[in-house]
């Protein structure tokens, strides 16, 4: 009883508490337009903060994995710090260009001070908050990895579904400057989350962690115990997914007013965030029945191409308001993104671990995050860009919107989904799961 209290304790909850917390990160299209409009600067300027704090949750996960390694409690207090005093931040700079807008001059410095909270500070605390409870309960749950990490990510993937309606209600309700009171009251609810998560989290009674006599025992030679280019392409998967995933999610809203859901975009919304929750769950738990993990990314990519191509052939974005056979489309593949989209992160420790064992599975797992910090530079940046070189805007339900531009981010999205799968079958070395403890 007191190991299976523990298994939850000590692992799973800490995990959530976490994730829970960094996983509104993702929350940023409900606010940003607030934020832009409060400090009067536009929207494309003020998105930058969102590319930025993922770009440093990649970067702080690659360069901080060596640390969540050696110190688990140490990496959990640096995320509570740094993500809580950057939520905090971004609220004081957000009210400071409030400040200089009302007398007459936007302040570039409430901007850069938001870059730097939001995306910088912030992103260091999404880092390390990220990695410090994965490596924890695939120790706990040794013979159900996949469910361990699932479990782990799907508090991060689920913080959306939880805090948007919140965030929505603060926006509402707060009145004037509702936008910075709402970033100081999360910022401290945020901070006994994760500060009590950081209390709990330990890893299980007796594991020693694997001594490494000398540099040929560190990652670098554990990177080299099988042909180094099928690491490189787990790391090119992991990066085309997460670059698809955010394409497609960046212009969710827009696509939906395309097929005349437009009143219906909160819950639609809160759905794709159950879906992206239950991916993370969902694959990697299925994940551990099969002989090669690997498998669980050629189904995720299989099934984004397959929708990807049928919504593309049928303009059901252009042609979906009305039609409920491509309002079906759309949505099964904005949901089936979104749930791959979670299925890809939660995997990939575990896939990881199955090729290269858990000796340095932190580490390791840290420097593939580096993918996901130049995905969130070009995913949905150059889904922007072809929304507006492409196409043509048009007025739609008393909203503008751009239907061809939106399809032809699928051509985007299709072909690196095609180029993923080529990786998936061609590159990534085969494994039993079941070898590795």
């Amino acid at each position: 009883m007191k190991n299976i209290q523990n298994k939850w304790i000590r692992g799973a909850i800490p995990a959530l508490l976490l994730h829970c917390s960094i996983g509104t990160v993702y929350c940023w299209s409900i606010f940003s337009q607030e934020i832009a409009n409060y400090i009067g600067f536009s929207k494309g300027a003020v998105e930058w903060a969102f590319s930025f704090a993922i770009f440093f949750l990649g970067m702080s996960a690659a360069f901080l994995g060596s640390l969540v390694e050696k110190n688990i409690h140490k990496s959990s207090l640096i995320a509570t710090i740094t993500f809580t005093l950057g939520m905090a931040g971004t609220g004081f700079f957000i009210w400071y260009g409030g400040k200089c807008l009302a007398s007459g001059t936007p302040s570039k410095l409430s901007l850069i001070g938001i870059y730097v909270s939001y995306g910088f500070i912030m992103g260091i605390g999404l880092g390390s908050g990220y990695l410090s409870p994965v490596k924890t309960l695939m120790l706990w749950f040794k013979d159900k990895k996949g469910l361990a990490t699932g479990l782990a990510v799907a508090g991060f993937g689920a913080a959306k579904a939880i805090a948007s309606p919140v965030m929505q209600w603060m926006l509402k309700n707060l009145g004037d400057g509702g936008i910075y009171k709402m970033f100081y009251i999360l910022a401290a609810v945020y901070f006994v989350m994760m500060f009590i998560g950081h209390l709990i989290l330990a890893k299980p009674e007796g594991w020693i962690e694997p001594q490494k006599k000398s540099k040929e025992e560190g990652i670098i030679a554990t990177l080299k115990t099988e042909p180094v280019i099928s690491y490189i392409a787990i790391w090119l998967m992991f990066y085309i997914n997460i670059t698809c995933g955010l394409a497609i999610i960046s212009q969710e809203k827009q696509i939906i007013k395309c097929i005349g859901l437009g009143s219906f975009i909160g819950i639609i919304s809160m759905i794709s965030a159950l879906f992206n929750a239950g991916g993370r769950i969902g694959f990697s738990a299925w994940a551990d029945k099969m002989k090669d993990r690997n498998t669980i990314y050629k189904m995720i990519f299989i099934i984004s191409i397959v929708l990807s191509a049928v919504v593309y052939l049928t303009n059901g974005i252009a042609n979906g308001n009305g039609n409920i056979i491509l309002i079906t489309f759309v949505l099964a593949l904005n949901f089936m993104i979104n749930a791959g989209y979670g299925g890809g992160f939660s995997n990939v420790p575990t896939l990881l671990s199955d090729h290269y064992g858990m000796g340095n599975i932190s580490a390791i797992h840290g420097i593939t995050l580096s993918a996901w910090a130049f995905a969130g530079l070009t995913g949905n940046q150059v889904a922007n860009l072809i929304v507006e070189k492409t196409g043509s805007f048009i007025e739609l339900n008393g909203t503008t919107v751009n239907p061809t531009g939106y399809q032809n981010v699928l051509i985007f999205t299709g072909a690196l989904y095609i180029a993923a799968l080529l990786l998936s079958v061609f590159l990534v070395k085969k494994t039993d799961l079941h070898k590795q403890a």
